[in-house]
């Protein structure tokens, strides 16, 4: 079932030296669970997609179409989480994860109760009354993600959401949130300059071109079943796959 169509986006805007096109007719499509990841050369406008189809940026030309119904804006079916996990230092974590229910006065006890189950399920729950700061970096990441999940997104967007962990960390991060992403079935786009990081979580790998950012080739990603993100990397197939993009990408300088 078809749950994200992103159908001839382009981007413009004014710089000092004129107008600039920094996405030009890309398009693609998604079903419910599959998750994408998308690389492309620094500053090629990947996160400027990935702000369009949020709604946070109006989009020069192009729609955006959710569960088939076109969307202009923010949509309550789209989650957003951003390289800072933005946990309020103040708030316990069962006050941040509440916190996006709280904003769109969607606080039941309905959603109370699966975000309680969220926190069991995933490990967070007998550290709620903790603040972010008693939390470790990859702890602090699952909370964001929980706070995310706690409104039901249909589609979720992660933009370079695990760049600011260390190495091993991030491996760890990387592997808890695929599993919940999974389980959840949450359609998920990705954006990365971290090549093994897009292979190992992603079912299709988006290769932006350089400006104005074209999709240059759609990689599917095969392994098999039962795959995890480190068990991906001691696939031989992981080789191939990372000198295929990287050989794209070199393209660009």
């Amino acid at each position: 079932m078809e749950v994200l169509r992103v159908e001839n986006i382009s981007h413009k805007y004014q710089a000092k030296n004129g107008e600039i096109t920094a996405i030009k007719d890309i398009s693609f499509s998604m079903n419910k669970g599959d998750f994408y990841s998308i690389v492309g050369p620094s500053g090629c406008g990947k996160s400027t997609l990935l702000s369009i189809i949020a709604g946070l940026i109006k989009p020069s030309s192009g729609s955006i179409y959710v569960n088939g119904t076109r969307i202009e804006g923010v949509s309550s079916h789209i989650g957003y989480m951003q390289q800072r996990d933005n946990l309020l230092d103040w708030r316990t974590i069962y006050k941040n994860v509440l916190l996006g229910l709280e904003i769109r006065h969607i606080l039941t006890p309905e959603n109370i109760n699966r975000t309680e189950e969220l926190l069991k399920t995933y490990g967070l729950y007998e550290f709620k009354d903790k603040y972010p700061s008693q939390l470790s970096g990859g702890m602090r990441q699952r909370a964001a993600l929980i706070r995310t999940l706690a409104i039901n997104p249909d589609i979720l967007l992660l933009d370079e959401a695990f760049s600011a962990l260390d190495y091993q960390t991030r491996l760890s991060v990387t592997e808890d949130v695929y599993q919940i992403l999974k389980k959840e079935k949450v359609t998920t786009i990705m954006v990365t300059h971290d090549i093994p990081e897009s292979i190992s979580m992603a079912d299709k790998v988006l290769i932006l071109s350089a400006r104005p950012a074209v999709i240059q080739k759609e990689l599917d990603i095969e392994f098999d079943a039962g795959r995890t993100p480190l068990s991906c990397r001691n696939d031989p197939k992981f080789g191939q796959y990372f000198n295929t993009i990287w050989k794209e990408l070199s393209s660009y300088g």
